[in-house]
């Protein structure tokens, strides 16, 4: 059962992967999470952008079906944080047009902090799949030394998720279904739900319930909140609606590998 719940986690996260590949393709641009958007960037036609989609779904079908998943896995985790620490915060820090830098502009710097720790996490849950690991690549072996660091990475994002959830109540409250009353409560309940279990997961308190809890709140917010609103509007945006649903099945796929994976050291079958 643990090992279907990892393997549908690894696929819940490729499918956000992918979902982001197939909207580059689609709207010839660049999603927040990649590189900050800005005019500057736009050439016609947009080739970077379908090159780079096309790489993300390859690299996304390679985790779910093939031999390298692991090392697959290791190499998008450190491409999303070069990309984190090479461009979005120097965007962040030095370029972005805003005066004031507030913790609503930091959202894509941490989807992709968050993907690349999870990237991390899902190289992580391969470890105890694989045989004859003393024959991996030095610099494989190398990557591997990010693997502890990913639950971490993706705890930080959570932690902030649900700081915004006090700082931007009435923007967030409104993402919450009109049948479900007490909209300001439940948004209260969910920012200190993630400060809660992001805390837990950094600090590996009750490391597997409180994972395997967050997973299952994150998964019902994709089906409750997120599927609803991507139906209603999926162009909106240039498809936002439909990659924040993407975003909410691989969190919750994330969670799902850290409650049951081997996402805290490499493991090694000599």
């Amino acid at each position: 059962m643990e090992a279907l719940i990892i393997k549908a986690g690894r696929i819940f996260y490729s499918i956000c992967v992918i979902t982001i590949g197939i909207n580059q393709l689609i709207f010839a641009s660049f999603r927040g999470v990649i590189f900050p958007l800005s005019p500057e960037w736009q050439t016609n036609p947009e080739i970077w952008p379908y090159l780079t989609g096309v790489a993300l779904i390859c690299a996304s079908v390679a985790i779910i079906f093939s031999g390298k998943g692991k090392e697959v896995a290791l190499g998008l985790g450190s491409i999303l944080l070069a990309l984190v620490v090479f461009w979005h915060l120097p965007y962040l820090l030095f370029i972005q047009p805003h005066k004031i830098i507030h913790l609503g502009l930091w959202a894509d710097a941490s989807k992709a902090l968050a993907l690349a720790g999870g990237a991390f996490v899902v190289a992580g849950s391969f470890s105890n799949e694989i045989k004859n690991a003393g024959n991996e690549s030095r610099f494989i072996t190398l990557l591997e030394k990010l693997i502890p660091f990913g639950r971490i990475f993706f705890s930080i994002t959570m932690i902030e998720f649900g700081i915004d959830h006090f700082l931007y109540t009435d923007n967030i409250s409104m993402l919450v279904p009109g049948w479900i009353p007490w909209h300001i409560f439940w948004t209260y309940f969910a920012g200190a739900a993630l400060i809660g279990s992001g805390t837990a997961i950094i600090f590996k308190i009750k490391l597997k319930s409180v994972a395997l809890l967050q997973g299952i709140m994150i998964f019902l917010w994709f089906i409750f909140l997120h599927v609803p609103r991507a139906v209603a509007d999926p162009f909106v945006a240039n498809g936002n609606e439909v990659v924040s649903s993407a975003d909410a099945l691989a969190f919750s796929g994330i969670a799902f590998i850290i409650a049951f994976g081997k996402t805290t050291h490499p493991i090694r079958n000599e």
